[in-house]
């Protein structure tokens, strides 16, 4: 097989597991949001890979690579249905590797894509749909790519020698810029920010979602770096790369969690996800550049920063519910800068500087940070231009009506988990909000509840309300089954009582606030069984001796209906033959 063919598929391959870290994000995103949200994050992670697919392939990719103009492609912009001869040419910048030009053309789409992506998360929970489209748009159509051409396509800053392997600072940091312009601009969601002006934790409603969608990133980054090399002409450097990528992601996952239980007493999940993501954005710039001792540094670096950034962007009033500025914008630019102090020429045959520690002085170094500012400069200037032109114009931000429902309905009319009880969990200061919402029935209920000997329609009908925790569920319907209460409806409420709910939890390093604990709720009407034996029954089933063991609630009832039959009283509560 020819060593284009091998080229050819590596680079295909590694293209589709970074398209495939669309899904990570998305799981991500939804999964540290709440439920109300899902669907409009969901979609949000499927347009932004649309309209940066359509903006680089109308404009994006020639602005970025169109000629060795210092400051922006001006050759052959548009490039659907022609290939021009300049990107086949051997001699043209990093595209004239031997391999199919719609493979390098695919390869540098879904890095456009990944960078638009990152702001999705920054914004989410409050961003109109339809302005976060056309940002999307205008960021991979004209500032991506401008800022591309200057690190990737031979401009000013390639010429300077900027090192930037796989895109810690053309799309990691871009994408971080871009989003902390959108959260500025936007301004924190209801409910994050009390009157003292300390944050709120707003806990996302999937954290199993959050894991999955880390392990999809992980992989996916498996293909963003490695596939870098372009080639596959020299295994070792593609393993050297594999090995710095996973190095780092797995120091920075150690990091955090340490970080993490030091600083707020427990290991907190949300900060292991974000310090993994921190330790593969650290790497990611210069994964060829470094060694593999430099790699576990780096992504122990990455790990401790992520925990502090996102407790420093939370003081600032910077919301960003799924810390994204903190791991894509910090950890990119540390990542970028790292290169000027780690790098080591020849570590890789693509390694072509030494760093400050390696006896390369401090240029290399100097030459980094200078990129890293333009990124700021440029970045953060032009994406803040566009937001603001949005929200003079069309708007940005969603009404707080439909920001304290949730988006799903508001922008998509339908909702992700339409089964399920959506509950309020924090306060709001600035509205306020009597939100009533149905029980979340758990177990189908009968017409009424029966009865266990036959009595006339004058008896006496009692409801005993059982309220308790989900733990000792099972045993109390046994234990109701045996005295012969075969039908009673449950329902999932939320409360505390004298154990005052959760006092200690923590979201992403800051408390929760919410006491409100999850319960059931059994509610059994009985006309014959003697209300002493119910009860007797039912402390005997649910008694620890601890608090939580749950209340009675014992009420009169003075009628019963069946609508079917319209039989009242005893009669009604008959089972059905």
């Amino acid at each position: 097989m020819s060593q284009v063919i091998i080229d050819t598929l590596w680079v295909t391959l590694a293209a589709f597991l970074v398209f495939w870290m669309n899904l990570g994000f998305a799981s991500v995103e939804s999964g540290m949001a709440r439920s109300k949200n899902t669907v409009n994050i969901l979609s949000k992670n499927f347009i932004v890979f649309a309209v940066s697919s359509l903006g680089f392939m109308a404009l994006g990719f020639g602005l970025m690579f169109g000629s060795d103009n210092p400051f922006i492609g001006t050759k052959n912009l548009w490039i659907l249905g022609n290939i021009p001869e300049y990107y086949t040419n051997p001699d043209t910048l990093l595209l004239g590797s031997p391999i199919t030009f719609w493979i390098k053309f695919f390869w540098q789409l879904v890095f456009c894509g990944t960078a638009a992506t990152i702001v999705s998360g920054a914004v989410a929970e409050r961003v109109k749909y339809m302005a976060f489209i056309i940002f999307s748009f205008a960021l991979t159509l004209i500032i991506y790519p401008i800022i591309g051409h200057w690190i990737w396509g031979g401009g000013w800053l390639a010429k300077l020698g900027f090192q930037d392997f796989a895109g810690g600072a053309v799309v990691h940091s871009l994408g971080g810029w871009a989003a902390l312009a959108g959260a500025i601009i936007l301004g924190p969601r209801i409910g994050k920010y009390g009157k003292d002006g300390k944050p709120r934790a707003i806990p996302g409603h999937n954290m199993g979602l959050a894991v999955i969608g880390v392990f999809v990133l992980w992989l996916g980054w498996f293909g963003f770096n490695p596939g870098s090399t372009l080639s596959f002409a020299n295994p070792e450097d593609v393993a050297h790369v594999l090995l710095t990528t996973n190095t780092a992601a797995i120091a920075g996952i150690l990091l955090s969690t340490v970080t993490s239980w030091l600083k707020i007493g427990k290991p907190d999940l949300g900060m292991t996800i974000n310090g993994c993501l921190a330790g593969l954005v650290i790497i990611t710039p210069g994964a060829a550049y470094v060694s593999i001792p430099a790699s576990l540094l780096l992504g122990a670096i990455g790990g401790v920063v992520v925990v502090f950034a996102v407790l420093v962007f939370d003081k600032a009033k910077v919301d960003d519910p799924v810390g994204a500025t903190s791991v894509h914008l910090v950890c990119g630019i540390l990542g970028t800068l790292a290169i000027g102090l780690f790098a080591k020429e020849g570590i890789t045959t693509l390694s072509p500087a030494s760093g400050f520690f390696y006896g390369g002085g401090l240029g290399l170094l100097g030459v980094q940070a200078l990129g890293v500012f333009t990124v700021m400069g440029f970045g953060f200037t032009a994406s803040a231009l566009v937001w603001l032109a949005l929200k003079k114009t069309m708007g940005i931000r969603v009404t707080a009506q439909e920001e304290i429902e949730g988006l799903d309905i508001g922008e998509h009319g339908n909702k992700a988990y339409p089964d399920f009880v959506i509950a309020a969990n924090i306060p709001t200061d600035d509205y306020e909000v009597i939100a009533a919402t149905e029980p979340k029935q758990v177990v189908p209920s009968a017409q009424a509840i029966p009865v266990v000997n036959t009595a006339g329609s004058g008896a006496k009908i009692t409801k005993v309300s059982i309220i308790t925790g989900y733990d000792r569920l099972s045993k109390l319907q046994e234990s109701l089954d045996a005295l012969g209460i075969t039908g009673m409806t449950i329902t999932s409420v939320m409360g505390y009582g004298m154990q005052k709910g959760h006092t200690k939890e923590y979201y992403r390093g800051t408390p929760v606030e919410t006491k409100l604990l999850p319960k059931a709720k059994l509610d059994i009407v009985i006309c014959k069984v003697p209300v002493p034996m119910l009860v007797d029954v039912v402390k005997k089933a649910l008694y620890t001796g601890n608090f939580g063991d749950g209340k009675l609630f014992i009420s009169d009832v003075e009628n019963v209906i069946k609508v079917r039959t319209g039989e009242e009283g005893y009669e009604a509560l008959q089972d059905e033959v």
